[in-house]
């Protein structure tokens, strides 16, 4: 496939696409047919690069409007997992603006929750490998890794599905309000105080917007209310010292994909000191345990020494936390390969050996090519 690079002209905001959107990877973004809705989202997409391929760019061009999406351009778990940033960003924002939000929400978290169930490994992979040139979407990415969390946590935990549904619809909702806020000091590293007012009362603000929008679920609500608070009533906004199970697990969430996503003024976490410190700070609740477990001491996204010399990422968790099955980014003197290679990291001779610092060059390899998608 060939790419072309777009510029401003060729994508027009509110208009349908006339052919599929790509990165430089040729991954795709959008599929042909759907809305750049917002500013945010035209801006990030110009920021980052877009591309078309060529073959169906000319197609287009020639007036051959039902031409077919070329060959390869069949959606990826990836591509589905990147759109679901922006359907969730339209959603949201619709909260007042269109009826039948609770209808709408409950459809997404739905897809969702299939998403996550078609592969955890490839949704924690996304949670843990982000993309420190998209700050400025922090606030939806971080809602969709916690109602990831909270929906694999959740199924150890034994929860009842529909249980499980509301608490991703919590998480889906919990920042309804600074979403904005979020993305701009992932970027920035600063708020106004006028901000960080808003951040104070979100907890309160978003439970006062959804009910506005019209939903009335009292669990859904608490939940929302109460996802900052602890049971030493140090929490905010209104030291509540017996929140509700289901804040309880939302605030771990919530904290814990705080800890481990980059920020502008901030290196992440490790995945292995936020699960120290969760654990330490859970007073053995046994969801902090749930997570543990889900996660994997060495979760996909990780960088990882091998015992053959290789720098590897793992990209499917293992029959144990210390066994999962990684690519090889690298050969056994450190060279970058072209292709990737599976290593079963439970044989000896590719064996962990380290957690190895994300090099920002080898992170550039498309999670594609990882899994094997593209050559």
């Amino acid at each position: 496939m060939q790419l072309l690079r777009l510029v401003v002209g060729q994508v027009k905001l509110g208009a349908p696409l006339p052919f599929g959107v790509r990165d430089e990877n040729a991954k795709l973004l959008l599929a042909r047919g759907q809305l750049v809705g917002t500013q945010a989202q035209f801006d990030a997409l110009l920021a980052r690069g877009i591309y078309v391929d060529t073959e169906e760019f000319k197609a287009v061009q020639a007036g051959r409007h039902d031409a077919q999406a070329p060959r390869g351009s069949v959606a990826t778990l990836f591509d589905l997992w990147e759109q679901a940033i922006w359907r969730l960003d339209r959603l949201l924002k619709s909260a007042l603006a269109e009826p039948g939000f609770g209808a709408r929400c409950d459809e997404f978290a739905g897809q969702l929750m299939a998403l996550v169930q078609r592969s955890p490994d490839v949704g924690i992979f996304l949670s843990v490998r982000q993309d420190p040139q998209r700050l400025n979407l922090y606030g939806l990415t971080h809602s969709l890794h916690c109602a990831l969390m909270c929906q694999l946590m959740t199924a150890r935990l034994g929860w009842a599905p529909e249980r499980t549904r509301l608490l991703v619809k919590a998480a889906l909702t919990m920042n309804l309000t600074i979403v904005d806020v979020q993305g701009r000091y992932a970027v920035h590293g600063r708020l106004t105080d006028t901000q960080k007012g808003e951040i104070t009362t979100h907890p309160t603000d978003a439970a006062a917007r959804l009910r506005q929008a019209g939903i009335d679920d009292a669990e859904w609500l608490q939940a929302v209310v109460e996802h900052h608070e602890r049971p030493d009533g140090a929490g905010y906004p209104n030291r509540v010292s017996r929140p509700c199970e289901a804040a309880t697990l939302l605030r771990m969430a919530d904290v814990f994909m705080a800890k481990i996503s980059p920020r502008a003024e901030r290196a992440p976490l490790t995945v292995q000191d936020a699960a120290r410190q969760m654990f330490n700070e859970a007073g053995g609740n046994q969801a902090a345990a749930a997570i543990i477990k889900e996660y994997g001491i060495f979760p996909p996204g990780n960088v990882v020494r091998l015992a053959s010399g290789e720098l590897a990422v793992v990209i499917l968790r293992g029959p144990t936390a210390h066994t999962p099955v990684a690519a090889a980014i690298t050969d056994k003197a450190g060279v970058p390969t072209v292709g990737t290679v599976r290593r079963d990291t439970g044989q000896p001779m590719f064996a962990i050996k380290a957690l190895a610092p994300p090099d920002a060059t080898l992170m550039r390899v498309p999670p594609e090519r990882l899994y094997g998608l593209v050559s």
